[in-house]
């Protein structure tokens, strides 16, 4: 009998159905009667080594659902494909062209990824990933607390006014001494988010004054009250330089001032109406980041400067300029303002950090935005910026003073066999002053490495321990370091020409007969 069932009892065949059941049966398993028999057991728990805690029993619940997430998602991903992805959807039929061409020019950001990267895969991740930092921004609430932001507020018009030949009007603002009496006129075009009200922060009046200094600041294009140039680029800039001192009585040379952005104005001027400037002095000039002639060591020793969202505005305003919309309206237009290093992108050193805290350039800092945004338009910013980072129409080597003689032809070639060719000196024949902080983090002394190295005869002066703002903001020593540098000894205004006339009439009269 024991044969035919295989087994002696029941008790052996059922762990052979179940693995480590946690029961165990007692009892004699040879025993066998025809009474009833009765059976003990007893329950036992697992021992903890070979168990589950509730940590990994859920750790392995949520994977599971993620398994199956992902399973359904590769389920709608096939659906989307059999019938909106083929050839006779409506969708590639409307959205296939315009997508091929977006594609084709944002596949250069391919050569970003790992070889062994899926580009869909990949940039998906990325465009979520990157939707969820500007939602983690744009609701924490720590962001308040740490930099308060200050109101901008309305003020009325007060500028003085130009009329251009195109019809255009252009804001100025003047300082230091009256026309008839300067004895050096500078210009000053401002830089990025400034204006006319910019100049060169906290000068004295006194010492413009003391070195007959007229200082004349203007609104660029659409910023201020200027109005603003439908096609603008830097040789319209330079013209509106050309027309605005024409209109303001500037019949000498005169002198250009800039800092940083704000130079790539003066560097216009320097190439296209080189006759009408005797000099320039330039702190920090920003030049073209993406200028060919810098080399690798150069472009790498500038841009690792720099924080990643101001790469990305460059990189936008140089492919994609009207992408920059939606961050130059969040930033530029709101009813509050960041401190400066937020709202520009910077990374400041530690004198620049102190400068800005300090509460006479906040009050200045934020007047001068105030009326740089005035107009409520963000096109003239997004000009400005593209004008920086696009091609300039000249190469800053061109402004290097060289000898060109004139070749060309077959008789100026005969001609220049036998005697000398008439050469003439080309490039910018007057004074260029820089200065440069070496802590300067918003434009490296690389920068200056490479104009100092494509323009020789700049005379370039290096500032340790100087940031990108300390030098030029509420600094009197530096005012009158650089008034000193461009113009040597003090002389004051020049006499006026009726008073010079009245004297000499005196003198004459007083001669006796």
């Amino acid at each position: 009998m024991a044969d035919v069932r295989g087994r002696d009892t029941w008790t052996e065949e059922l762990p052979s159905l179940i693995e480590d059941s946690g029961v165990l049966y007692g009892g004699d398993p040879t025993t066998t009667t025809t009474t009833t028999t009765t059976t003990s057991f007893e329950v036992y728990a697992p021992h903890s080594e070979s168990g589950e805690s509730f940590k990994e029993q859920a750790l392995g619940f949520v994977m599971a659902w993620c398994e199956i997430l992902m399973e359904l998602g590769r389920g709608f991903r096939d659906i989307l494909r059999q019938n909106l992805m083929n050839e006779d959807s409506y969708v590639v039929r409307k959205f296939g062209g315009p997508c091929s061409k977006v594609s084709k020019r944002l596949r250069f950001l391919n050569d970003f990824l790992p070889e062994d990267r899926d580009p869909v895969h990949a940039w998906s991740v990325v465009f979520f990933v990157f939707i969820l930092a500007l939602a983690a921004i744009s609701v924490d609430p720590s962001r308040e607390a740490v930099a308060p932001a200050v109101k901008v507020r309305q003020h009325p018009p007060c500028a003085s006014r130009v009329l251009l030949p195109d019809g255009r009007y252009m804001a100025y603002h003047e300082q230091g001494v009256p026309a008839d009496t300067a004895r050096f006129s500078l210009v000053a075009p401002h830089s990025f988010l400034s204006s006319r009200l910019a100049g060169l922060p906290g000068v004295k009046a006194s010492l413009l004054e003391e070195y007959g200094i007229r200082l004349v600041t203007y609104d660029l294009p659409g910023f201020g009250e200027s109005d603003p140039h439908p096609n603008r680029n830097l040789n319209s800039s330079a013209m509106d330089v050309l027309h605005l001192v024409n209109a303001v009585n500037v019949t000498d040379k005169f002198w250009l001032l800039c800092h940083s952005s704000g130079c790539i104005h003066a560097w216009a001027s320097l190439r296209y109406i080189p006759e009408k400037i005797a000099g320039a002095a330039m702190l920090a000039p920003m030049i073209n980041p993406y200028d060919t002639d810098m080399t690798k060591e150069e472009t790498k020793r500038t841009w690792e400067k720099w924080l990643q969202r101001r790469k990305m505005m460059y990189s936008l305003a140089r492919r994609f300029p009207k992408l920059l919309t939606f961050f130059y309206r969040k930033s530029f237009l709101p009813e509050k303002h960041d401190e400066i290093d937020k709202l520009l992108s910077f990374s400041l050193g530690k004198k620049d950090k102190l400068m800005i805290e300090e509460p006479e350039f906040e009050e200045f800092w934020q007047r001068d935005v105030e009326e740089s945004v005035r107009q409520g338009n963000i096109r003239p910013f997004i000009e400005e910026a593209v004008l920086q980072v696009s091609n300039w129409g000249f190469d800053l080597k061109e402004l290097h003073v060289q000898k060109k003689c004139q070749t060309r032809g077959i008789l100026l070639w005969l001609k220049s066999m036998y005697s000398q060719a008439d050469c003439e000196l080309a490039g910018f024949l007057g004074l260029t002053h820089i200065w440069q902080g070496l802590d300067d983090r918003v434009v490296p002394p690389s920068v200056m490495e490479y104009i100092e190295r494509v323009l020789p005869e700049a005379v370039i002066h290096k500032l340790p321990n100087e940031g990108h703002f300390s030098y030029f903001y509420f600094c009197d020593q530096c005012h009158r370091q650089i008034f000193a540098t461009l113009f040597g000894t003090p002389q004051g205004p020049v006499e006026r020409q009726e008073e010079t006339a009245t004297v000499l009439e005196e003198e004459v009269s007083q001669v006796p007969v």
